[in-house]
Protein backbone atom coordinates (compact mmCIF):
# COMPACT_ATOMS: atom_id res chain seq x y z
CA UNK A 1 0.00 0.00 0.00
CA UNK A 2 1.48 3.30 -1.09
CA UNK A 3 1.95 6.15 1.37
CA UNK A 4 -0.30 9.21 1.02
CA UNK A 5 0.94 12.08 -1.09
CA UNK A 6 2.16 15.24 0.63
CA UNK A 7 -0.88 17.09 -0.66
CA UNK A 8 -3.24 14.67 1.04
CA UNK A 9 -1.37 15.01 4.31
CA UNK A 10 -1.38 18.80 3.98
CA UNK A 11 -5.18 19.03 3.86
CA UNK A 12 -5.57 17.55 7.36
CA UNK A 13 -2.88 19.17 9.52
CA UNK A 14 -2.73 18.51 13.22
CA UNK A 15 -2.54 21.57 15.38
CA UNK A 16 0.56 22.51 17.33
CA UNK A 17 0.48 22.65 21.12
CA UNK A 18 2.01 25.88 22.46
CA UNK A 19 3.75 26.13 25.83
CA UNK A 20 6.01 28.87 27.17
CA UNK A 21 7.57 29.79 30.48
CA UNK A 22 9.24 33.10 31.31
CA UNK A 23 9.51 33.96 27.60
CA UNK A 24 11.11 37.30 26.70
CA UNK A 25 12.51 39.16 23.69
CA UNK A 26 14.96 42.02 24.06
CA UNK A 27 15.70 44.71 21.49
CA UNK A 28 18.50 47.31 21.31
CA UNK A 29 16.51 49.70 23.53
CA UNK A 30 15.23 47.22 26.09
CA UNK A 31 12.76 44.40 26.52
CA UNK A 32 10.06 44.05 23.89
CA UNK A 33 8.22 41.74 26.29
CA UNK A 34 9.15 39.38 29.11
CA UNK A 35 7.80 36.86 31.64
CA UNK A 36 5.22 35.36 29.23
CA UNK A 37 3.88 31.93 30.15
CA UNK A 38 1.16 29.92 28.40
CA UNK A 39 -0.08 26.37 27.94
CA UNK A 40 -2.45 25.78 24.99
CA UNK A 41 -3.65 22.52 23.46
CA UNK A 42 -3.50 21.75 19.71
CA UNK A 43 -6.28 23.51 17.85
CA UNK A 44 -6.60 26.27 20.46
CA UNK A 45 -7.57 29.85 19.69
CA UNK A 46 -4.92 32.04 21.35
CA UNK A 47 -5.40 35.81 21.57
CA UNK A 48 -2.49 38.18 22.27
CA UNK A 49 -3.58 41.46 23.86
CA UNK A 50 -1.87 44.52 25.26
CA UNK A 51 -1.38 48.21 24.50
CA UNK A 52 0.22 49.30 21.25
CA UNK A 53 4.00 49.03 21.44
CA UNK A 54 3.98 46.45 24.24
CA UNK A 55 5.49 43.68 22.11
CA UNK A 56 2.39 41.88 20.80
CA UNK A 57 3.81 41.40 17.30
CA UNK A 58 7.19 40.42 18.76
CA UNK A 59 5.52 37.68 20.80
CA UNK A 60 3.69 36.44 17.70
CA UNK A 61 6.95 36.35 15.71
CA UNK A 62 8.82 34.68 18.57
CA UNK A 63 6.28 31.87 18.91
CA UNK A 64 6.47 31.24 15.16
CA UNK A 65 10.26 30.95 15.16
CA UNK A 66 10.91 34.25 13.40
CA UNK A 67 12.39 36.18 16.32
CA UNK A 68 14.99 34.85 18.75
CA UNK A 69 13.99 34.84 22.39
CA UNK A 70 16.38 36.24 24.99
CA UNK A 71 14.85 34.76 28.13
CA UNK A 72 12.84 31.69 29.07
CA UNK A 73 11.84 28.96 26.67
CA UNK A 74 8.88 27.77 24.62
CA UNK A 75 7.74 24.68 22.75
CA UNK A 76 5.59 24.80 19.60
CA UNK A 77 4.41 21.53 18.13
CA UNK A 78 7.07 19.58 19.99
CA UNK A 79 9.89 21.86 18.79
CA UNK A 80 11.74 23.80 21.46
CA UNK A 81 12.59 27.49 21.18
CA UNK A 82 15.06 29.01 20.71
CA UNK A 83 17.01 25.86 19.81
CA UNK A 84 14.74 24.63 16.98
CA UNK A 85 13.64 27.87 15.32
CA UNK A 86 13.92 26.44 11.80
CA UNK A 87 11.59 23.54 12.59
CA UNK A 88 9.07 25.92 14.18
CA UNK A 89 9.14 28.19 11.12
CA UNK A 90 8.43 25.24 8.82
CA UNK A 91 5.37 24.18 10.82
CA UNK A 92 3.85 27.66 11.25
CA UNK A 93 2.36 30.14 8.81
CA UNK A 94 2.08 33.92 8.93
CA UNK A 95 -1.12 35.64 7.92
CA UNK A 96 -1.19 39.44 7.81
CA UNK A 97 1.79 40.91 9.72
CA UNK A 98 2.50 44.56 8.80
CA UNK A 99 6.07 45.05 7.68
CA UNK A 100 6.68 41.31 7.30
CA UNK A 101 4.03 39.76 5.02
CA UNK A 102 2.51 42.80 3.30
CA UNK A 103 0.58 42.07 0.11
CA UNK A 104 1.41 43.82 -3.15
CA UNK A 105 -1.48 46.23 -3.84
CA UNK A 106 -1.05 46.08 -7.64
CA UNK A 107 -1.21 42.28 -7.87
CA UNK A 108 -4.52 40.50 -8.28
CA UNK A 109 -5.99 37.86 -6.01
CA UNK A 110 -5.24 35.13 -8.57
CA UNK A 111 -1.62 36.24 -8.92
CA UNK A 112 -1.08 36.15 -5.17
CA UNK A 113 -2.63 32.69 -4.93
CA UNK A 114 -0.61 31.25 -7.83
CA UNK A 115 2.62 32.71 -6.51
CA UNK A 116 2.10 31.27 -3.03
CA UNK A 117 1.17 27.85 -4.42
CA UNK A 118 4.34 27.78 -6.54
CA UNK A 119 6.51 28.82 -3.61
CA UNK A 120 4.91 26.21 -1.37
CA UNK A 121 5.41 23.48 -3.94
CA UNK A 122 9.01 24.51 -4.57
CA UNK A 123 10.20 25.07 -0.99
CA UNK A 124 7.62 23.30 1.13
CA UNK A 125 7.27 20.01 -0.69
CA UNK A 126 9.50 17.01 -1.18
CA UNK A 127 12.16 16.64 -3.85
CA UNK A 128 10.25 13.73 -5.39
CA UNK A 129 7.20 15.96 -5.80
CA UNK A 130 9.11 18.29 -8.12
CA UNK A 131 9.49 15.46 -10.67
CA UNK A 132 5.83 14.50 -10.77
CA UNK A 133 3.90 15.13 -14.02
CA UNK A 134 2.88 18.73 -14.61
CA UNK A 135 -0.81 17.84 -14.60
CA UNK A 136 -0.49 16.24 -11.15
CA UNK A 137 1.37 19.25 -9.78
CA UNK A 138 -1.24 21.63 -11.21
CA UNK A 139 -4.08 19.59 -9.71
CA UNK A 140 -2.36 19.62 -6.34
CA UNK A 141 -1.93 23.41 -6.45
CA UNK A 142 -5.61 23.89 -7.36
CA UNK A 143 -6.65 21.64 -4.49
CA UNK A 144 -4.47 23.57 -2.04
CA UNK A 145 -5.88 26.91 -3.20
CA UNK A 146 -9.51 25.78 -3.12
CA UNK A 147 -9.12 24.29 0.34
CA UNK A 148 -7.42 27.44 1.67
CA UNK A 149 -10.05 29.75 0.21
CA UNK A 150 -12.85 27.67 1.68
CA UNK A 151 -11.32 27.65 5.16
CA UNK A 152 -10.67 31.40 4.99
CA UNK A 153 -14.22 32.07 3.78
CA UNK A 154 -13.13 34.06 0.72
CA UNK A 155 -15.55 33.78 -2.20
CA UNK A 156 -13.47 34.84 -5.19
CA UNK A 157 -16.47 34.92 -7.52
CA UNK A 158 -18.16 37.52 -5.30
CA UNK A 159 -15.29 40.01 -5.67
CA UNK A 160 -15.77 43.04 -7.99
CA UNK A 161 -13.61 41.55 -10.77
CA UNK A 162 -13.45 37.99 -9.53
CA UNK A 163 -9.96 36.52 -9.29
CA UNK A 164 -8.62 39.48 -11.30
CA UNK A 165 -9.49 41.94 -8.51
CA UNK A 166 -6.41 43.86 -7.35
CA UNK A 167 -5.57 43.83 -3.65
CA UNK A 168 -5.97 47.63 -3.45
CA UNK A 169 -9.64 47.21 -4.41
CA UNK A 170 -10.45 44.77 -1.59
CA UNK A 171 -12.22 45.61 1.64
CA UNK A 172 -10.36 45.24 4.93
CA UNK A 173 -12.06 41.94 5.80
CA UNK A 174 -11.40 40.58 2.32
CA UNK A 175 -7.69 41.43 2.65
CA UNK A 176 -7.65 39.59 5.96
CA UNK A 177 -9.29 36.53 4.43
CA UNK A 178 -6.86 36.56 1.48
CA UNK A 179 -3.83 36.80 3.77
CA UNK A 180 -5.13 33.91 5.87
CA UNK A 181 -5.82 31.84 2.75
CA UNK A 182 -2.26 32.43 1.50
CA UNK A 183 -0.89 31.19 4.81
CA UNK A 184 -3.16 28.14 4.79
CA UNK A 185 -1.87 27.04 1.38
CA UNK A 186 1.23 25.81 3.15
CA UNK A 187 -0.90 23.72 5.56
CA UNK A 188 0.66 25.11 8.77
CA UNK A 189 0.10 23.53 12.16
CA UNK A 190 -0.10 27.01 13.67
CA UNK A 191 -1.55 30.09 11.95
CA UNK A 192 -0.41 33.52 13.19
CA UNK A 193 -2.47 36.64 12.47
CA UNK A 194 -1.54 40.20 13.47
CA UNK A 195 -3.99 43.11 13.98
CA UNK A 196 -6.98 40.82 13.67
CA UNK A 197 -9.66 43.36 14.57
CA UNK A 198 -7.92 46.54 13.37
CA UNK A 199 -10.22 48.90 11.42
CA UNK A 200 -13.07 46.39 11.40
CA UNK A 201 -16.68 47.17 12.16
CA UNK A 202 -18.34 45.14 14.93
CA UNK A 203 -20.06 42.96 12.32
CA UNK A 204 -16.83 42.34 10.38
CA UNK A 205 -14.97 41.71 13.64
CA UNK A 206 -17.46 38.97 14.48
CA UNK A 207 -17.02 37.46 11.00
CA UNK A 208 -13.22 37.53 11.37
CA UNK A 209 -13.33 35.70 14.70
CA UNK A 210 -15.82 33.22 13.28
CA UNK A 211 -13.37 32.47 10.48
CA UNK A 212 -10.45 31.97 12.87
CA UNK A 213 -12.57 29.90 15.23
CA UNK A 214 -13.55 27.63 12.33
CA UNK A 215 -9.88 27.19 11.39
CA UNK A 216 -9.05 26.27 14.98
CA UNK A 217 -11.93 23.80 15.11
CA UNK A 218 -10.53 22.25 11.93
CA UNK A 219 -7.36 21.34 13.85
CA UNK A 220 -5.00 24.27 13.18
CA UNK A 221 -3.84 26.23 16.21
CA UNK A 222 -4.54 29.96 15.76
CA UNK A 223 -2.45 32.74 17.32
CA UNK A 224 -4.03 36.18 16.84
CA UNK A 225 -3.07 39.68 17.98
CA UNK A 226 -6.13 41.75 18.85
CA UNK A 227 -7.49 44.52 21.04
CA UNK A 228 -10.68 42.72 22.13
CA UNK A 229 -10.25 38.94 22.55
CA UNK A 230 -13.27 36.63 22.33
CA UNK A 231 -14.49 34.92 25.47
CA UNK A 232 -13.47 31.43 24.32
CA UNK A 233 -9.82 32.31 23.56
CA UNK A 234 -6.68 31.62 25.57
CA UNK A 235 -5.56 35.17 26.39
CA UNK A 236 -1.92 36.32 26.58
CA UNK A 237 -1.15 39.87 27.74
CA UNK A 238 2.07 41.69 26.89
CA UNK A 239 1.30 44.70 29.06
CA UNK A 240 4.27 45.41 31.38
CA UNK A 241 1.78 46.19 34.16
CA UNK A 242 0.45 42.63 33.92
CA UNK A 243 3.86 41.04 34.37
CA UNK A 244 4.12 38.92 37.51
CA UNK A 245 6.35 40.48 40.16
CA UNK A 246 8.68 38.40 42.27
CA UNK A 247 10.79 38.99 45.37
CA UNK A 248 13.71 37.06 43.96
CA UNK A 249 16.79 39.21 44.68
CA UNK A 250 18.34 38.38 41.31
CA UNK A 251 15.22 39.58 39.50
CA UNK A 252 15.06 42.78 41.53
CA UNK A 253 18.76 43.39 40.99
CA UNK A 254 18.40 42.93 37.24
CA UNK A 255 15.57 45.45 37.01
CA UNK A 256 17.49 47.96 39.14
CA UNK A 257 20.54 47.63 36.89
CA UNK A 258 18.38 48.25 33.81
CA UNK A 259 16.97 51.42 35.36
CA UNK A 260 20.47 52.57 36.31
CA UNK A 261 21.65 52.13 32.72
CA UNK A 262 18.68 54.20 31.51
CA UNK A 263 19.44 56.91 34.05
CA UNK A 264 16.12 56.61 35.89
CA UNK A 265 17.57 55.45 39.22
CA UNK A 266 20.73 56.21 41.17
CA UNK A 267 23.45 53.60 41.24
CA UNK A 268 23.49 51.23 44.18
CA UNK A 269 25.90 51.99 46.99
CA UNK A 270 26.15 54.13 50.10
CA UNK A 271 23.90 57.16 50.25
CA UNK A 272 25.60 60.48 49.49
CA UNK A 273 26.65 62.45 52.56
CA UNK A 274 24.70 65.62 53.31
CA UNK A 275 26.68 68.77 54.07
CA UNK A 276 26.89 69.71 57.76
CA UNK A 277 24.36 72.38 58.78
CA UNK A 278 25.63 75.87 59.53
CA UNK A 279 25.98 77.15 63.10
CA UNK A 280 22.55 77.84 64.59
CA UNK A 281 20.78 75.70 62.06
CA UNK A 282 21.27 72.58 64.18
CA UNK A 283 19.22 74.09 67.02
CA UNK A 284 16.33 74.85 64.65
CA UNK A 285 16.54 71.36 63.20
CA UNK A 286 16.48 69.88 66.71
CA UNK A 287 13.40 71.89 67.63
CA UNK A 288 11.66 70.79 64.42
CA UNK A 289 12.53 67.13 65.04
CA UNK A 290 11.27 67.28 68.64
CA UNK A 291 8.01 69.07 67.76
CA UNK A 292 4.82 66.99 68.20
CA UNK A 293 3.38 65.44 65.02
CA UNK A 294 0.17 67.35 64.51
CA UNK A 295 -1.25 68.66 61.27
CA UNK A 296 2.25 69.33 59.91
CA UNK A 297 3.28 65.76 60.65
CA UNK A 298 0.24 64.39 58.84
CA UNK A 299 0.97 66.69 55.93
CA UNK A 300 4.55 65.41 55.81
CA UNK A 301 3.25 61.86 55.77
CA UNK A 302 0.92 62.68 52.90
CA UNK A 303 3.81 64.33 51.03
CA UNK A 304 5.84 61.15 51.49
CA UNK A 305 2.98 59.06 50.12
CA UNK A 306 2.64 61.39 47.15
CA UNK A 307 6.37 61.08 46.48
CA UNK A 308 6.10 57.27 46.54
CA UNK A 309 3.11 57.35 44.15
CA UNK A 310 5.02 59.68 41.84
CA UNK A 311 8.00 57.33 41.85
CA UNK A 312 5.77 54.36 41.03
CA UNK A 313 4.12 56.24 38.17
CA UNK A 314 7.54 57.30 36.89
CA UNK A 315 8.76 53.69 36.96
CA UNK A 316 5.63 52.61 35.08
CA UNK A 317 6.18 55.22 32.38
CA UNK A 318 9.80 54.13 32.09
CA UNK A 319 8.75 50.47 31.72
CA UNK A 320 6.26 51.42 28.99
CA UNK A 321 8.89 53.44 27.08
CA UNK A 322 11.40 50.61 27.46
CA UNK A 323 8.97 48.01 26.15
CA UNK A 324 7.77 50.19 23.28
CA UNK A 325 11.30 50.96 22.05
CA UNK A 326 12.40 47.34 22.37
CA UNK A 327 9.31 46.09 20.53
CA UNK A 328 9.67 48.46 17.59
CA UNK A 329 13.39 47.71 17.21
CA UNK A 330 12.80 43.96 17.35
CA UNK A 331 10.03 44.10 14.72
CA UNK A 332 12.26 46.17 12.44
CA UNK A 333 15.01 43.55 12.73
CA UNK A 334 12.54 40.74 11.93
CA UNK A 335 11.33 42.60 8.85
CA UNK A 336 14.87 42.99 7.57
CA UNK A 337 15.67 39.30 8.18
Amino acid sequence: MRSPRPAEEAHSPSGAAVTAEGLGVRGPRGWAFRDISVAAEPGALIAITGPSGSGRTCLLLALTGRMRVAAGHAEVGGHRLPRQMTAVRRSTGLGPVPGVTDLEPALTVAEHLRERALLTRRFGGTLRGLFRPRSARAAESRARIEDALQRAGLDVDALPKGARTAVRDLERLEVLRLSVALALIGAPRLLAVDDTDLKLSPADRARAWSMLRGIAEGGTTVLAVCSEPPADAVVLSTSPHDRPRTDDPAHVREEREEREKAGDAPASGPAPQRPAPAAGASDAASETASAPRGADGAGGQRDGQNDEQGNEQGDGRHDAREYEGGAFDAIAEAGRA
